[in-house]
């Protein structure tokens, strides 16, 4: 059996990483060298100068994105700092690259402070398509996120949030196709109120749930709570509509469905018997799920999913963050609206027929090639979508 922490340390020292830049022109002879760079490279600069849209035409710009990150939350690390997070950037670069054929630079920002953040991807972004965020800690990735949206013409994108939302959302409508549950009736808790249980449950209302009760470790989030921070406070406007209070073993009672982002092992078997029947865990905690899949079954719980690859329904951001770039790029989009994100959860979901669907195949594997092309597809149709709109 492979020793994975050995194997991983030894290809990354080799390879000296993940990711390399190679040239799209040949650079044998002068005339190649007159062509790629001087005097060839002024035309495609003075086509630029006259209108910059032109930079998706005769640069990288069109097919690249920028990931960025501080590491102040890298996955199941914490804050271990820029540098350190760099593996993991690299990562989705090549992430990136193989499943959606997009480019991405990883960029390490020694910076803590939001508005430098800010301001330094700002001078950075007219050289990309898109802007990538990862492993920032919250609340400041909201703020930071929401700012870049407002003032960039290029798709802004958290993976924490948005890639998290997604892949949950599309699992979500797989399992309750088979509960036979509606999404607007289903009761649902969400344990971890950070950046990607905030960004679940956003994404959750905006496909119909009503009945949302997010947890932390001091318990249910209530409106009013002069303890929440501010993006708990809007997410506690539109969610816990009953104000119903108590620790996690007290808000599971009755409960349909549960979404774990939070730590390992604070799920008991107890609390999913408290559960109604036919019930949805989705235990996202890495590498320690929130309960283990099988105690979960043997509570009676009807189907599990987690965030690792050696159980049944990875609940993975693999499946969502390439075609959400891919598709985005393609169109030029200025932004990752929540529609293109919905659209992409039905497409993932989609993919998996009536007859294929069950209790262990609710999401398609990372590896399924259709994926990528499929969320790429829904995301374009509904930018096309919203470009007409603004026409009109």
């Amino acid at each position: 059996m492979i020793n994975l922490k050995e194997e991983a340390l030894r290809l990354h020292r080799e390879r000296q990483g993940k990711i390399e830049i190679n040239g799209t022109m040949p650079m044998t002879n002068g005339d190649d060298l007159a062509i790629a760079y001087t005097p060839g490279v002024a035309e495609p600069c003075l086509e630029i100068a006259k209108d910059k849209n032109n930079a998706y035409e005769y640069t990288m710009k069109g097919k690249s994105v920028a990931i960025l990150t501080n590491g102040t939350a890298v996955l199941g690390l914490g804050n271990i700092g820029p540098l350190a997070g760099l593996p993991v950037i690299e990562g989705k670069a090549l992430l990136l690259k193989s499943f959606g054929g997009v480019d991405a630079m990883p960029i390490c920002l020694d910076s803590t402070d939001s508005d430098e953040i800010i301001k330094t991807i700002k001078m950075i972004a007219p050289g990309f398509g898109g802007i990538h965020l990862e492993d920032i800690k919250a609340p400041e990735c909201f703020y930071i996120e929401d700012r870049l949206k407002e003032e960039l013409d290029i798709p802004v994108y958290h993976d924490d949030q948005h890639g998290t939302a997604v892949a949950v959302l599309a699992g979500l409508y797989n399992a309750l196709r088979l509960t036979g549950k509606k999404i607007e009736e289903v009761e649902v808790v969400i344990n971890g109120a950070g950046a990607s249980g905030i960004a679940v449950a956003k994404l959750l209302v905006e496909a119909g749930t009503k009945n949302i009760i997010l947890c932390d470790i001091e318990g249910a989030i209530i409106e009013g709570d002069s303890l929440l921070n501010e993006p708990q406070k809007k997410i506690a406007s539109v969610t816990n509509r009953r104000h119903e209070k108590g620790d996690l073993k007290d808000i599971i009672k009755n409960k349909d469905v549960f979404i774990g982002l939070s730590v390992g092992n604070v799920l008991s078997e107890e609390m999913v018997a408290s559960m109604n029947p036919n019930s949805v865990v989705f235990a996202l905690a890495n590498p320690q799920p929130e309960i283990d899949p099988n105690l979960a079954l043997a509570a009676g719980a009807r189907i599990i999913a987690t965030g690792r690859s050696d159980f049944p329904n990875q609940i993975n951001n693999v499946l969502v963050f390439p075609g959400i770039f891919k598709g985005a790029l393609k169109v030029r989009a200025r932004d990752i609206t929540v529609e293109m994100k919905i659209a992409a959860a039905k497409a993932i979901a989609n993919l998996i027929t009536d007859e294929e669907l069950r209790e262990s195949y609710i999401v398609p594997n990372v590896f399924d090639n259709r994926v990528s092309n499929a969320v790429a597809e829904a995301v374009m149709i509904e930018a096309t979508k919203n470009t007409i709109a603004k026409a009109i």
